[in-house]
């Protein structure tokens, strides 16, 4: 399991003393510190939602960042540190906790909170309803939490909506939605390219690319939670795959699959893909389709190659 950030704090001054004074590189503290802790291979990998930054490096970069705020390391250059005087008394008590707490003491990091608090106070609080003296998350964490408490939200919502939705609405929905992602092509027929709507839902089929080369056929159900698809019903699209002498298919409910379900598709050679209402709702979020962009937030961070002499 990985530390959260503030237990980096002082492993990362402890690795900085044993240096005698010389700089360390923030790549050999964060392989040092994971080297000490056995992480796993799988451990010192994970990434943060984003994806572009593994969680390891978020928290000891975090780690780095209040220590070098409270004036326990400098930094000599690009990603490279040395511990200093106040952060080598810091460690002179071994029963000292170095967290958000301990730099409390010091003006430079009081200046540096406060600074960083007066441009968030409208944001959410953590997730654990702590301050940020006792949070064990970072600021990114604690961003990646929101944005997914607001999306999980809005993907309620949205399957909620869409499952109130009249059937020709609802053919006219799934088909706005494949145009977005792809699929259909770009003529003029392409809005109508799923064709006519049936009962609660509609079945059709949709050119995956501009030609018309590759088809793919789509069934369709906008059924109320709990009326779950079973094998059956995928059986039957099945034999009409088989029918039209297609190579695959989409079967979208806006309910869900049962286990049968599942395992009835996967035992069919994985030729028919499943979307389930929570799938659904969350493409229609990622494609803006029944949603909209309210703002854009731009995280930046410091280009390092720009201060490099």
């Amino acid at each position: 399991m990985i530390p959260n950030y503030q237990q980096f704090m002082r492993p990362f001054l402890e690795i900085a003393q044993a240096a005698d004074g010389s700089e360390v590189k923030l790549r050999d503290v964060i392989n040092q510190i994971a080297d000490q802790l056995n992480l796993t291979e799988d451990e010192r990998s994970e990434t943060l939602p984003s994806g572009r930054q593994s969680i390891l490096d978020n928290r000891i970069g975090w780690a780095r960042t209040y220590l070098t705020k409270a004036g326990l390391l400098e930094v000599t250059r690009r990603a490279h540190f040395v511990i200093s005087d106040r952060g080598i008394k810091a460690l002179q008590d071994p029963n000292a906790v170095i967290n958000n707490h301990y730099l409390k003491q010091f003006d430079e990091f009081i200046a540096f909170k406060e600074q960083k608090n007066d441009t968030s106070r409208s944001q959410v609080k953590t997730p654990s309803g702590t301050d940020d003296s006792t949070s064990e998350i970072t600021p990114d964490e604690a961003l990646n939490a929101a944005y997914k408490t607001i999306n999980d939200a809005l993907t309620s919502e949205l399957l909620s909506r869409t499952r109130k939705v009249t059937p020709a609405f609802f053919e006219d929905l799934l088909i706005q939605l494949l145009l977005a992602m792809g699929y259909g092509g770009t003529g003029e027929g392409a809005a109508h390219a799923l064709g006519k709507s049936g009962d609660n839902g509609i079945d059709g089929v949709i050119d995956q690319d501009p030609l018309g080369v590759d088809q793919i056929y789509i069934q369709a159900k906008r059924y109320a939670e709990g009326n779950n698809i079973g094998a059956s019903d995928i059986r039957d699209f099945f034999g009409a795959l088989n029918l039209k002498k297609a190579q695959k298919g989409i079967f979208i409910t806006t309910s869900d699959f049962t286990s049968s379900a599942q395992q009835t598709a996967r035992d069919l050679g994985m030729r028919i893909v499943l979307i389930n209402g929570q799938e659904l709702s969350k493409l229609m979020l990622r494609y803006n389709i029944g949603s909209r962009d309210e703002q854009v937030l731009h995280l930046k961070k410091i280009d390092e190659e720009f201060f490099e002499e």
